[in-house]
C-alpha cells in the first residue's frame, strides 16, 4: 500500500512550482501579501510575533511594492518621523536656505571701545548656534567696530518661538540627556555642558566645558570600563552636576555631554563667560525685543542641508524640533509652538504620502519622540517615492546613515554583510518601537525602498531581524528567487500593544 505523504498540499505545490521556475531560468516571485522568509525567520528566533511589523519594500521603478506586510497598519515609527521633518523642510525652505542671528549695536563705540547704548541678539532658531560661531561674533566687535566695554544691557530677544511649556522630563524622567532639552529662538551649544574625565594617578580629575561647573575629582576603580556612567552615579538636581561613586581606570579618557540644569539662564552665562575671556564687558543681561532697525551684522548659520544632514545622521531630536519651528515660522504659523508647527507638518504631510493606504497618520513633533505619533509603512514608502522624484533629492539620501559607515549606523559594521556601504536608512528606537526606513542599493544596481516598523514590548530584540532582512535584500536578484516565504501569520485584529515606556 503507498503511503500517503504527509508534507502539507500548499507545501509540495510551491516546492514543485519554484523547482519548475528554477529549471526555466526564471525568478520566483514572492507574493507580496507575504514576509521574506530571511526576516520571518529571524522575527520568531527573536520571539517577536509578525502582528507586530508593517513592512514595505518596492523597487523605485515599479508601481506596487514586492513585500508588503500590514503596510496601513498604523505604528509608532520613532526617529523616522525625521525623514517627514526633513523633506518638509528641504521642500518649502530648500536645500541652500541658511539661518541668520542679528546683532544690534545701538549706537558707536568711542574712542576706548565704550558703547554707551546696549548690544542686542536676536534667536531665530539656529540649531548650531555654538562656541565656535559665539567666539567669532565677539572677535568681530572687537577687531571691527572697536568694541571694549558695553554700558548699557546685553538683550536678548527670544520671541521668535513662543514658549513651551514642556518639561524636559516630560517624555522619560531623564530631564538631563541633551536630546529631552527644549527648543527656542535663541538656542546656544545645545543648552549642555561636556564633562571630561581624565584618570590622574589614583583619581579621576572632572572639568567642564563651558566651565559652569568646579572641576570635580572621583577616586579610580579597578577593572573593565563596562557602563562607566551609571558607575558615576549623577546628580543633576537643584541646578548643579555633581558626581559620586568611582570612575574604572580602564577607561581613560572619556567625554559625557548632559543638558545644563538651568536651562533658562543659559544663554546669559555662556555669552558673558565667552566675553570675559575675550576681555568683553556689559552691564546687566535681560530680555526684551530687537531694535526697529535693521541690524549692525548677522551671525551666519547651516543651510537646510547641513542641518539635515547633521539631524539624520545623529538623530538629533534636539534639532529636529528646532527645524521643525523654524518651518513653521517661515511658513507664517503664528504663534510658532511645538503644538502649531506640528499642526503645520501633519498638513504638509497629509498631501505627501500621509493619507496613503487611506488611513490618517497622526504627527505629534518632528523628532519622533513622542509616544502618540502613528504613520504606516505604506506612507513612509510613499514620502520616499515621492522625494526621490525631487529636485533636492541628492541632499536628502546623503543626509541619511549609511550602512555600517557613518552616523547611527557606524557601530559594528559586519553585521550588515553585503549590505555594508550599500544602504541609506533612517533608523528609530524606542524601547517599545524599532524602525529603519531608506534605500538599498543592490549589487545588481537596483534600487528599493525599504521601510519597516515593529511596535513590540521587546522591539529592541528585532534589530538582528531588520539586519538579516537588509542583508538579503542587498544579494543579487537569485538570493531571494528561490527562497520559500512560507505561510505568513495572519494580521492582528487589534493594533500591537505599545508601552508606555521609552
Amino acid at each position: 500500500m503507498k503511503r500517503r505523504s504527509s508534507t502539507p498540499l500548499w507545501r509540495r505545490l510551491r516546492a514543485s512550482s519554484g523547482l519548475l521556475l528554477a529549471l526555466v531560468g526564471m525568478p520566483a516571485t514572492a507574493s507580496p501579501g507575504a514576509l521574506p522568509p530571511v526576516l520571518l525567520n529571524a522575527l520568531r528566533a527573536a520571539q517577536i510575533e509578525p502582528t507586530a511589523l508593517g513592512l514595505v519594500v518596492q523597487p523605485l521603478d515599479a508601481d506596487s511594492p514586492s513585500w508588503a506586510w500590514q503596510a496601513d497598519k498604523p505604528l509608532n515609527p520613532a526617529s523616522l518621523v525625521k525623514l517627514i521633518t526633513s523633506a518638509a523642510a528641504l521642500d518649502t525652505l530648500g536645500p541652500a536656505w541658511q539661518w541668520q542671528t542679528p546683532v544690534w549695536l545701538q549706537g558707536a563705540p568711542d574712542e576706548q571701545g565704550r558703547l554707551d547704548g546696549a548690544l542686542t541678539i536676536q534667536g531665530s532658531g539656529d540649531p548650531r548656534l555654538g562656541i565656535e560661531p559665539l567666539n567669532t561674533l565677539l572677535r568681530r566687535l572687537q577687531t571691527q567696530y572697536g568694541l571694549r566695554e558695553v554700558r548699557g544691557p546685553l538683550v536678548l530677544d527670544r520671541s521668535a518661538f513662543a514658549p513651551d511649556k514642556r518639561d524636559p522630563a516630560d517624555f522619560d524622567g531623564e530631564p538631563w540627556r541633551v536630546g529631552n532639552a527644549q527648543p527656542e529662538a535663541l538656542l546656544l551649544q545645545a543648552k549642555s555642558i561636556t564633562f571630561n574625565f581624565r584618570p590622574d594617578g589614583k583619581q579621576v580629575r572632572i572639568t567642564a566645558e563651558p566651565p559652569f561647573e568646579p572641576p570635580q575629582t572621583l577616586p579610580l576603580a579597578s577593572g573593565p570600563c563596562g557602563d562607566w556612567r551609571e558607575a558615576l552615579k549623577l546628580d543633576w538636581s537643584r541646578g548643579r552636576v555633581r558626581f559620586a561613586g568611582s570612575y574604572p581606570q580602564a577607561c581613560g579618557e572619556q567625554a559625557w555631554t548632559l543638558a545644563d540644569p538651568d536651562p533658562a539662564s543659559y544663554p546669559a552665562r555662556l555669552l558673558t563667560q565667552l566675553a570675559r575671556e575675550q576681555g568683553l564687558r556689559w552691564g546687566d543681561v535681560r530680555e526684551g525685543p530687537a531694535p526697529p532697525e535693521p541690524p549692525t551684522l548677522r551671525i551666519p548659520g547651516p543651510t537646510v542641508a547641513e542641518a539635515v544632514r547633521d539631524m539624520n545622521k545623529h538623530s538629533s531630536n534636539l534639532m529636529a524640533q528646532q527645524l521643525l519651528l523654524s518651518l513653521a515660522r517661515a511658513a507664517g504659523v503664528a504663534p510658532v509652538n511645538s503644538d502649531t508647527a506640528a499642526a503645520w507638518l501633519q498638513t504638509w504631510f497629509d498631501t505627501h504620502g500621509g493619507r496613503t493606504g487611506g488611513v490618517q497618520s497622526r504627527l505629534v513633533n518632528g523628532s519622533g519622540l513622542a509616544r502618540e505619533t502613528r504613520v504606516t509603512a505604506a506612507q513612509l514608502a510613499a514620502l520616499l517615492r515621492w522625494g526621490w522624484q525631487q529636485p533636492w533629492m541628492p541632499e536628502w539620501l546623503a543626509s541619511l546613515p549609511v550602512a555600517g559607515l557613518d552616523g547611527t549606523l557606524a557601530r559594528q559594521p559586519a553585521r550588515y554583510g553585503p549590505a555594508l556601504g550599500r544602504a541609506h536608512l533612517k533608523t528609530g528606537t524606542l524601547r517599545d518601537a524599532t524602525a529603519l526606513g531608506g534605500i538599498v542599493h543592490t549589487r545588481d544596481g537596483r534600487r528599493l525602498i525599504v521601510v519597516a516598523l515593529v511596535n513590540h514590548p521587546q522591539a529592541g530584540a528585532a534589530r538582528p531581524a531588520l539586519d538579516a532582512l537588509l542583508r538579503w535584500l542587498a544579494q543579487e536578484p537569485e538570493a531571494p528567487a528561490t527562497a520559500a516565504a512560507g505561510p505568513p501569520d495572519p494580521p492582528a485584529s487589534a493594533p500591537a500593544r505599545h508601552s508606555p515606556t521609552r
